[in-house]
């Protein structure tokens, strides 16, 4: 019982993290039971059984407040679903051994990415046009692949590069990629099930990882107006980054003086992405309080010219009705 509690909080951790960052459940969860002594297929077709349930849910609530591209999410999810199917039968032939270190390598990655990404401002391409499929299927099977074989990479991965697109609204571009990760775990699921059987399935695990997730949604709806996404990104993945770091030090059988070097270089690399986070914060906190106070301070423009600027050929009003604002704007 002790065990279920631990997990459903990390079920809970996971989805607050993901609520407030649009991405990182099942990043954060697998990196938790691999710290646990999961095992890596385990661990990944766990958390892929339990993602039904939660992208289930987050994908009604998007489509309900009207942040899903349709368009976009056929075109991913498909690939997506490919990816997480090999990614899944991939990791189900491989070894523990064999397996630990390559999950570990891909959390690792990625971490290092959440950090790298959120110790400086997103910049978004304001290009035009439509995503086409030549763009979202590569993507979508590579973030699939990542997705399976590392225990999570679909938000990580498809977020980022359909923002830095700047062609859809941010809103859009979180429900779109949540709304299509139910494909993608259910596919990856199906995955895990040929590749390992039913045993693969650690089902208490799923269980508790699914109701901590649960409960923790409406938590983190209100978690993302309190904690700024900017820092708490740079948060998760030093976590992620050290976690893993051990895993892979132990892999490379690497001892002496060596292990307490890498841990105090990405140590002093964490603490370096904070404050560079803290610093785009605040950067962009006073650029929106200069644009408020500039908007605020601009005189209210008039309703309608002086009647002289007006064009002749404009209808007239009768005394005391407003001249048609049609007419107006056209003097």
């Amino acid at each position: 019982m002790r065990k279920l509690l631990v997990l459903a909080l990390v079920g809970l951790l996971a989805q607050l993290v993901d609520g407030a960052l649009g991405m990182a459940y099942g990043l954060t969860s697998s990196t938790l039971l691999l710290f646990a002594g999961v095992a890596p297929a385990a661990a990944s077709a766990s958390v892929h059984l339990a993602e039904i349930g939660t992208t289930l849910a987050a994908g009604l609530s998007h489509w309900r407040f009207g942040n899903v591209d349709w368009k976009v999410v056929g075109r991913i999810a498909l690939p997506g679903a490919i990816g997480a199917f090999a990614g899944a039968t991939f990791l189900s032939s491989i070894s523990t051994e064999s397996a630990a270190p390559w999950m570990a390598a891909i959390l690792f990655t990625l971490g290092a990415y959440l950090l790298i990404r959120f110790s400086r401002p997103l910049r978004a391409n304001r290009a035009a046009g439509r995503l086409r499929s030549r763009f979202l299927a590569p993507l979508g099977l590579v973030a699939g692949f990542v997705d399976a074989t590392g225990g999570g990479g679909w938000g990580p991965v498809a977020t980022p590069a359909l923002l830095v697109s700047g062609r859809m609204e941010p809103r859009k571009v979180i429900g779109s990629v949540d709304t299509s990760e139910f494909v993608v775990a259910g596919a990856a699921s199906v995955g895990f099930l040929i590749g390992l059987g039913s045993e693969g399935f650690l089902l208490p695990t799923v269980a508790a990882l699914l109701i901590g997730g649960l409960i923790a949604a409406p938590i983190a709806a209100w978690l993302v107006r309190i904690v700024p996404a900017q820092v708490l990104g740079a948060v998760i993945g030093g976590v992620i980054v050290l976690t893993n770091a051990r895993t892979l030090l132990r892999a490379g059988e690497l001892g002496g003086p060596v292990p307490a070097l890498v841990y105090a270089l990405l140590g002093a690399g964490w603490l370096a992405a904070l404050v560079l986070a803290v610093r785009a914060l605040r950067r962009a906190r006073r650029a929106r309080a200069t644009a408020e106070a500039a908007l605020a301070s601009t005189p209210p423009t008039l309703s309608a010219p002086p009647a002289a600027l007006a064009d002749a050929s404009a209808p007239s009003a009768e005394p005391g009705e407003p001249r048609p604002l049609a007419a107006a704007v056209e003097g």
